[in-house]
């Protein structure tokens, strides 16, 4: 699904080809971006507008920049063996790991034609996603659940593949209201079925670790399209299986 367009004054998009290559790697992503009229929120994939290297070049800068909020923080990373390293770490943590679903090409997920036709209710899950509140960088940890009811044109993919599009799309900071909307707009495109059912639910740390520090909160929500929408007995039968399947 393509983003909505960045509407910002023309006069920003002019830059000579020398001017761009001496800004720093973040702006020169920006640029791009900007130039293409593309979104780039926290949970959108940019990956297409990093060129080879930059990626180095971005660690380097969140690194001073995790440096200059540590110095803020009154921490002696000079002295303190302890912390040392950890702009460096925290760099490498946010590009190449946590947020690495915003750079990073989505893995190959290789599809096959439904030679058999089948059209009965396939779940998957449940696959343990990881992901970080857009509101305050703290961890998201969840499960989701996916359902599936295939026609015979449908694309197949292999069980192992949906988890690996669901790290691609969790490793962003987001909420995960839109990170299950994002998932079942991949899976929709991607597989093409007749009903297409994803359920996540997930502990955030933003409960947990400040403000009401609810230990025993935790938020469920759902994305029903096609016959899972339209058959509430269809709907019925996933969700069922799903408590089965928890026990």
């Amino acid at each position: 699904m393509s983003s909505p367009p960045v509407k910002l004054p023309a006069a920003r998009l002019l830059r000579t080809e020398d001017e761009l290559a001496a800004l720093p790697a973040s702006e020169r992503i920006r640029w791009r971006l900007v130039a293409a009229e593309r979104r780039f929120h926290a949970n959108d994939h940019i990956g297409e507008f990093v060129r080879a290297g930059e990626l180095d070049e971005l660690k380097a800068e969140v690194q001073a920049r995790m440096q200059e909020v540590l110095r803020a923080l009154v921490i002696d990373t000079e002295d303190d063996h302890n912390t040392h390293d950890t702009a460096r770490r925290v760099a490498k943590m946010y590009v190449d790991e946590v947020f690495a679903g915003r750079y990073r090409a989505m893995p190959a997920v290789t599809e096959f034609p439904n030679a058999e036709r089948l059209n009965e209710l396939m779940i998957v899950g449940p696959i343990t996603v990881r992901s970080a509140c857009s509101h305050h960088l703290v961890p998201i940890f969840g499960r989701v659940w996916i359902g599936i009811l295939p026609n015979e044109h449908s694309n197949l993919i292999g069980l192992s593949k949906y988890a690996r599009v669901a790290d691609w799309i969790m490793s962003r900071p987001q909420i995960q209201e839109e990170a299950v909307t994002m998932l079942a707009n991949e899976l929709q495109q991607r597989v093409r079925p007749d009903g297409l059912a994803i359920v996540m639910e997930a502990d955030h740390f933003c409960m947990h670790w400040r403000g009401v520090k609810d230990n025993d909160s935790a938020m469920v929500n759902s994305v029903m399209r096609g016959a899972f929408l339209k058959d509430a007995n269809l709907r019925r039968e996933f969700l069922a299986l799903l408590s089965r399947k928890d026990k």
